[in-house]
């Protein structure tokens, strides 16, 4: 074994280590690798730009657009609200509709849009048949995986691994090849659902629930220390108030909150103080003659800044530029008088010293603050209201133009007249030129993330085969398989690519597993098409654990889930899918 091939092999570890680890982005990780294999002369800058030329992230990105024009243009609100009229009553028949609008959806559009829309749908059903959202929303994330396994262009790991097909000797995979197997993959995750979600999922309320519920009519205020108050020098913590039921939330000095530490100060003249309360009690602060008022309250009251107090969950979405960064280093309070209660993430509700958290997808908010300030936040985009859908201006006039575009993308490549990626790159044109979706919401509905993730995996998938640690490999997988027949390596191939998948991104996974698989079914005198198929359906069935698919993580705070939630229904469903897969594989697509 060359000093290359043991260097990849030992980057390839460091890798999954790293997504594993999650210190860094993995699309972060993925393209350092491939900056690695540049600087120790394994890849050249060439060779390396090569994997730009993939058709692949090119089609995923128009894809994303002509999802984006799908939305915008009502036509997912459409079947937000045919779910809603349609999903009130049992459990079993919400449950059935959600996964069924879940699951159609997906199967044309990127599933991560569609399970953070139909949240709060979700999440307010669940609310008029008296359940837990935690009852639900794992059925709505796991039905849009079943959705996207139906069509090529269902999710991004279908196409990037038509793309690994083509560009390893294999035809290009069809808008329906997968479409009859995965009849059989969808029937029976719908009837295992059905039949154990009741009692495998776990009532687990919201996070508005779990800090305390929000009394009636209560307001924001803000209150100043004059110079002749009684209460300067007093320590801030023996800062009493007149009335009952009154609660600082913040102390402001110098424009500069200093909520953390005000415990430990002594008031002085000009601080203020942002307090929650009523209106009533207001008037027995004014009477009280030690604070001063600035502004006015509703109803006509005396001079006063204060506004009426909502309380609302939200969640940070995939494309926020919230992520990464520490709560106390976001101004909330400042830009929109907006405070942040309580967090939901990872099994754990923290409602004290979490300012300096850095923010992560999918983590819940619990938010305070006046109707005004949290409409602002909204429509700022960095988080997704989950108390109660969102209205937007859609442009439903232009509805027809995106649907007949994505049902020609897939009727044409179906009929092979063009390759799937030149059919994107015109219907994302048409809806950007008809204006189903204006350009700069068309590109910012690109997930650059996935398409760098991939660029760099590439990168590393590319090095592999370069040194031979790729042939290498697959000769020690067909001795380690040796005996085992077809069915067993089929087997085998589905299990390995689903444990990874759980693990890291399925896109990671399927450019890593994919040239491998192919190469091994070429060694071994097999067609490679049944084991691209079980690489491709496994790399999306990700059902056991919250961080291997979007969909996943984003119900994972929203629903208030645990991860042993996951474990608990979702390692069945997957050895179940394991053994359907090297079932049913086979039937459509033979050895």
């Amino acid at each position: 074994m060359t000093f290359e091939v043991m260097f990849i092999f030992a980057l390839v570890l460091a890798v999954f280590i790293a997504f594993i680890w999650e210190k860094y982005p993995p699309e972060v990780i993925a393209l350092a690798s491939s900056a690695i294999l540049m600087v120790v002369g394994i890849l050249d800058t060439g060779e390396f730009l090569s994997v730009f030329s993939s058709s692949a992230p090119m089609t995923i990105a128009m894809m994303f657009i002509i999802s984006a024009s799908l939305e915008r243009t009502g036509v997912l609100q459409i079947i937000s609200n045919i779910l809603k009229r349609s999903a009130k009553g049992s459990y079993l028949r919400s449950i059935l509709v959600i996964m069924f609008f879940s699951m159609i959806s997906s199967a044309f559009m990127n599933n991560t849009p569609i399970v953070i829309m139909l949240t709060p749908v979700v999440i307010s059903l669940a609310a008029s048949i008296n359940m837990a959202p935690s009852k639900l929303l794992i059925p709505l994330s796991f039905a849009s995986i079943f959705g996207g396994t139906l069509t090529l262009v269902g999710t991004s790991t279908n196409i990037l691994m038509s793309t690994v097909a083509t560009e390893h000797g294999q035809p290009e995979i069809g808008m329906f090849e997968m479409t009859l197997p995965a009849l059989f993959f969808v029937a029976v995750g719908f009837t295992y659902m059905m039949l154990v979600s009741r009692f495998l999922l776990p009532d687990r309320y919201s996070l508005a629930n779990i800090v305390g519920s929000q009394p009636e009519r209560k307001f924001i205020a803000e209150i100043l220390i004059p110079a002749d108050s009684d209460h300067i020098g007093k320590p801030v913590k023996d800062f009493s108030l007149p009335v009952q039921g009154a609660r600082v939330i913040d102390m402001v000095r110098r424009n500069i909150s200093v909520r953390r530490r005000m415990n430990d100060l002594k008031i002085k003249g000009g601080d203020r103080f942002i307090l929650k309360t009523d209106a009533s009690e207001l008037l027995s602060l004014k009477e009280d003659g030690q604070v001063e008022f600035s502004s006015s309250l509703p109803q006509g009251f005396e001079p006063v800044t204060a506004s009426e107090s909502l309380l609302m969950e939200a969640s940070i979405n995939e494309k926020s530029r919230l992520l990464g960064r520490r709560l106390v280093d976001l101004g909330l309070a400042r830009k929109y008088g907006v405070y942040v209660i309580a967090i939901h993430r990872n099994d754990e509700n923290l409602n004290e010293d979490f300012e300096s958290i850095k923010l992560k997808f999918g983590d819940t908010l619990l938010l305070e603050g006046p109707a005004e300030g949290i409409k602002r936040l909204l429509e700022d985009g960095n988080i997704i209201n989950l108390t109660e859908p969102q209205d937007r201006p859609i442009r439903r006039s232009k509805a027809p133009i995106a649907f007949i575009t994505i049902i020609g993308i897939m009727v044409l490549a179906a009929m092979k007249v063009l390759p799937i990626a030149g059919l994107a790159i015109i219907g994302a044109t048409i809806v950007m030129v008809t204006r189903c979706v204006d350009p700069d919401e068309a590109f910012d509905a690109i997930d650059w993330r996935i398409l760098f993730l991939i660029f760099g995996m590439l990168g590393l998938s590319l090095g592999m085969e370069k040194t031979g640690a790729a042939e290498l490999l697959v000769n020690g997988v067909v001795g380690i398989t040796d005996g085992i027949g077809p069915v067993g390596l089929l087997f085998t191939v589905y299990v390995l690519t689903s444990l990874l998948t759980e693990m890291i991104s399925n896109n990671a996974v399927a450019v890593l597993i994919g040239p491998l698989v192919i190469a091994l079914a070429e060694q071994l005198g097999l067609d490679p098409r049944p084991f691209i198929m079980a690489v491709m359906f496994a790399a999306s069935a990700s059902f056991a654990t919250p961080i291997g698919y979007q969909t996943n993580t984003f119900v994972y705070g929203a629903g208030g889930y645990k991860f042993k939630d996951f474990l608990k229904i979702g390692i069945p469903l997957n050895i179940i899918f394991a053994l359907l897969a090297t079932a049913v594989i086979p039937l459509f697509f033979p050895f």
